[in-house]
C-alpha cells in the first residue's frame, strides 16, 4: 500500500528520515504547494491531496500542520487509515492560547525571521542527536517564508463542515506546542516532545507497524 506522509510546518520530508514502513508498504512524500491568495487550509488540503494515487488502497500520515491536512483529506477521499503524529484532528482542539490570537491577526505582523530564529534555538534544549539538529537547523532555514505566514494564518482562521472520521493519533505527552491534554491521543508517547517523530522515531516506527499489519 502506499502510504503519504505530510510534513509539519517549515518542514520537508527530511522530517521523516527516521521513519520505517515494513514491506509492503510504500513511504511517499508529499511536497509542498504554492497556497493561492486568499486559499483557506481546507482548500489547500484538497489541491495537495491531487498528488495522491486514489486508484489503489492508500494511507495517510500526516505530522503537526501536517496532521491538520491529512484530517481534511481524509474526511473527504477515506483512505484506508489516517495516522496524525503530534496534531489536531479539528480546530476545536487547538489549544486556548491559539483562539485568543486569531482574531488579532498576528500572524501578518509576525516576523517570520523571528519564528524561525526561535525554533531554531529550541533546538539547544531539545533531545535530537546533534547530527538532527544540524539537520532541523538547516530544514528551518530553508523553509519559505511567505509559507509559514500563509499557514500560520489558515491555522488560525481554520473551520472544517466536514465530522473527522476515525483516525490513528500519536502524541508526546511532553508536547509543548499542541499540548496532549486538548487531544485524545490512540497512542501516547511518555517523555515526547512535538518532534517525536526524530528523537522516539523507535516507538513510532513499533506503532505504525502494528496500525499497518492490523
Amino acid at each position: 500500500m502506499k502510504v503519504y506522509f505530510i510534513p509539519g510546518l517549515g518542514a520537508d520530508k527530511r522530517v521523516f528520515k527516521n521513519i520505517r514502513l515494513s514491506a509492503p508498504n510504500e513511504m511517499i512524500c508529499l511536497e509542498w504547494i504554492d497556497p493561492l491568495p486568499g486559499e483557506n487550509l481546507t482548500a489547500y488540503a484538497l489541491r495537495l491531496a491531487e498528488k495522491i494515487d486514489t486508484a489503489a488502497p492508500w494511507s495517510l500520515v500526516g505530522l503537526s500542520f501536517g496532521g491538520m491536512l491529512a484530517a481534511e483529506i481524509s474526511a473527504r477521499l477515506q483512505p484506508a487509515k489516517t495516522i496524525l503524529i503530534s496534531s489536531i484532528a479539528s480546530p476545536q482542539q487547538l489549544p486556548p492560547y491559539f483562539k485568543a490570537v486569531a482574531p488579532l491577526g498576528l500572524q501578518k505582523i509576525l516576523p517570520v525571521a523571528l519564528f524561525k530564529q526561535a525554533s531554531i534555538a529550541k533546538r539547544v534544549f531539545s533531545t535530537e542527536t546533534a547530527e538532527d539538529k544540524a539537520l532541523l537547523r538547516q530544514i528551518i532555514d530553508d523553509s519559505d517564508p511567505a509559507f509559514i505566514k500563509w499557514a500560520l494564518g489558515a491555522i488560525l482562521r481554520w473551520k472544517t463542515t466536514q465530522p473527522a472520521p476515525p483516525m490513528i493519533h500519536i502524541h508526546g505527552d511532553s508536547d509543548f506546542l499542541l499540548p496532549v491534554r486538548y487531544v485524545q491521543p490512540t497512542f501516547r508517547i511518555k517523555k515526547a516532545g512535538h518532534l517525536l517523530v526524530m528523537n522516539h522515531a523507535e516507538e513510532v516506527n513499533k506503532i505504525l507497524r502494528e496500525v499497518f499489519a492490523a
